[in-house]
């Protein structure tokens, strides 16, 4: 009985933190709401990025979604966390916005990019000259090995474009649990999918990611 009870008020508490939130917001206090902004925006335009195709347009989406929090607070009903619902109001606006986004693409933006002018990839004093009878095409300087800080960095960008080359669903999913660390319950929720769909998805996911994080790794040793 007294776990149940110990259960019961961890739960209450942050229900009763949220009540005192929405309070405070609908009453139109400020403070209120740029503790709001301050805590949730930077995740948000993370979550748009999911559904636009530029940081630029997901700072917008999440300005957007600001204005529809504000505009919605009376009717907010709790039938799901404040957290949720304001998400939910995001990732709808992300998502038309993305849609309108790809409709309206200029061909310019599918033009490969212009390599003529763009000089030599290499520096020419970084080897010596070919005329050089002894150290033709040698290094004048042999580069140092890669520190690591910069392995480490390497390692970060593979990772984050291997989530970048999911499918959406699945993206979406590990970006909200493995990178941003919401809960299953939060996930499902806010993407409306079961616990067992919502397991499937991270599931591929991870084995997808993981997979070509060895092949990185494998890449790196030579193999």
């Amino acid at each position: 009985m007294r776990r149940r009870g110990a259960a019961s008020s961890t739960v209450a508490a942050p229900r009763a933190e949220e009540s005192e939130l929405l309070a405070r917001l609908r009453a139109g206090d400020e403070r209120a709401f740029e503790e709001l902004v301050k805590a949730n925006h930077p995740t948000m335009v993370k979550v748009a990025e999911l559904f636009v195709p530029s940081r630029s347009v997901a700072e917008e989406v999440a300005q957007e979604a600001w204005v529809g929090v504000l505009q919605g607070l009376d009717g907010f009903e709790g039938r799901s966390s404040l957290k949720t619902w304001m998400f939910r109001i995001l990732t709808n606006r992300a998502k038309t916005r993305g849609e309108r986004e790809r409709r309206t693409l200029p061909m310019s933006a599918l033009d490969q990019p212009d390599l003529e002018g763009a000089g030599a990839a290499v520096a020419e004093d970084r080897f010596h000259p070919a005329a050089d009878p002894v150290r033709g095409n040698l290094w004048t300087q042999p580069p140092r090995p890669p520190d690591e800080a910069t392995i480490a960095a390497e390692g970060h960008e593979r990772l984050l474009a291997a989530i970048e080359g999911l499918r959406p669903a699945q993206r979406t999913v590990i970006t909200l649990r493995d990178v941003q660390g919401w809960d299953s319950d939060s996930v499902c929720d806010l993407l409306e999918v079961s616990a067992a769909n919502q397991r499937v998805l991270l599931h591929r996911a991870r084995s997808t990611v993981r997979r070509e994080f060895e092949r990185y790794l494998e890449e790196g040793n030579g193999g």
